[in-house]
């Protein structure tokens, strides 16, 4: 009898460790050492361009808050806080210039800022992650207040048909699109896993927005009185909202998916397809990241090829009209995702 328990013991070990070395193979292959260096000399060179007073921008000097965002994202993905890690320093930086821009309104950033909405957007998913690990007191409640107030603009902001334009829509006169509403959605559901009240009807009614921009080929258009036929940017960042719910299942997001499987992943030549193509793959990433290992490691073989033939000397990317730091802070969360640091983009 002893026997016998001794062997089904044995057996259950030796079936435990050879799963648990299929996990570490598959691990192994997303964890591309070339890809996470490559990531690092990214990192090094966001952190040489941050200005003294702690923001980075796009090209003209546009977009200084969603680039600061953007940056300071890639940065966790490294794994560093404001108080812990290497890049404790330029990420604590990031987060009291963010601060520091908060509006009495709720409004993270400016109002003369080019299109604000992808600035706000951006800073309630960074902000709303370094929350959730902030072990100062005091910033840690000024965090609270600035994202509390965040998503009471948020809603505020919100068209009558549940999207979001490039500015409020007080300002933008109801205008709306895809692009800066899924950033607010993303803004939004990051704050709510960190505990700030989100309510619920703001979200719900930008879900159904964004169902109703689907074309009958399962692909989201770029808003609901301006169509214009289906883009897979914006249909690869809706889906990435949607999973983000624990929305895998249902029929739009099957429909998202079988769309953008066809016109993100269904060409030899991705990089020429189309426009945004960072952007797109910012998103799309997540998507992968959250089907499970095996789509990860086939689609992170691929994409961090493509990205790493593209970096520069210094560790930069220059890809694009917005400029260096956008795509630089873009590709190295790619390169970073599966880290697994930040709780929006866990599985």
């Amino acid at each position: 009898m002893g026997t016998l328990m001794l062997n089904r013991a044995s057996i259950a070990v030796i079936l435990l460790l050879t799963f648990l070395g299929r996990i570490d193979t598959v691990l192994a292959q997303t964890k591309d050492p070339k890809a996470k260096l490559a990531a690092q000399r990214g990192i090094d060179w966001l952190v040489s361009e941050q200005h003294r007073s702690g923001y980075w921008e796009a090209n003209q000097g546009q977009y200084r808050v969603a680039m600061t965002a953007l940056a300071g994202n890639a940065m966790l993905c490294e794994g560093s806080t404001t108080t812990r890690g290497r890049l404790a320093k330029p990420i604590s930086r990031a987060v009291d210039y963010l601060i520091d821009t908060a509006q009495p309104n709720g409004l993270i950033g400016y109002k003369h800022d080019y299109h604000y909405t992808y600035g706000h957007g951006f800073s309630m998913l960074f902000l709303s992650q370094v929350y959730g690990e902030e072990e100062n007191a005091q910033r840690r409640e000024k965090l609270k207040e600035v994202l509390t107030k965040a998503v009471q603009f948020c809603g505020e902001a919100q068209t009558p048909d549940g999207g979001w334009g490039y500015v409020s829509a007080k300002d933008g006169n109801n205008f709306d699109e895809g692009s800066t509403c899924v950033t607010q959605v993303q803004g939004l559901r990051a704050c709510r896993n960190a505990g700030i009240p989100v309510p619920r009807e703001v979200i719900d009614k930008a879900v159904e927005y964004i169902r109703k921009c689907m074309a009958p080929d399962g692909g989201i258009q770029y808003s609901l009185r301006n169509a214009g036929g289906s883009r897979p940017p914006i249909t690869a960042a809706a889906i990435a909202c949607l999973f983000n719910s624990g929305d895998y299942e249902n029929e739009t997001a099957k429909k998202l998916l079988n769309y953008c499987q066809k016109n993100i992943e269904g060409t030899n030549n991705q990089a020429q397809m189309f426009g945004h193509w960072h952007y797109t793959h910012y998103y799309y990433s997540q998507v992968q990241y959250r089907l499970g290992d095996d789509k990860w490691s086939k689609y992170f073989s691929t994409i961090s090829k493509q990205i790493m033939a593209q970096q520069s000397a210094n560790g930069s990317w220059k890809e694009g009209h917005v400029g260096p730091v956008y795509v630089t802070a873009i590709n190295s969360t790619i390169l970073l995702l599966d880290n697994g640091y930040l709780p929006i983009y866990q599985r």
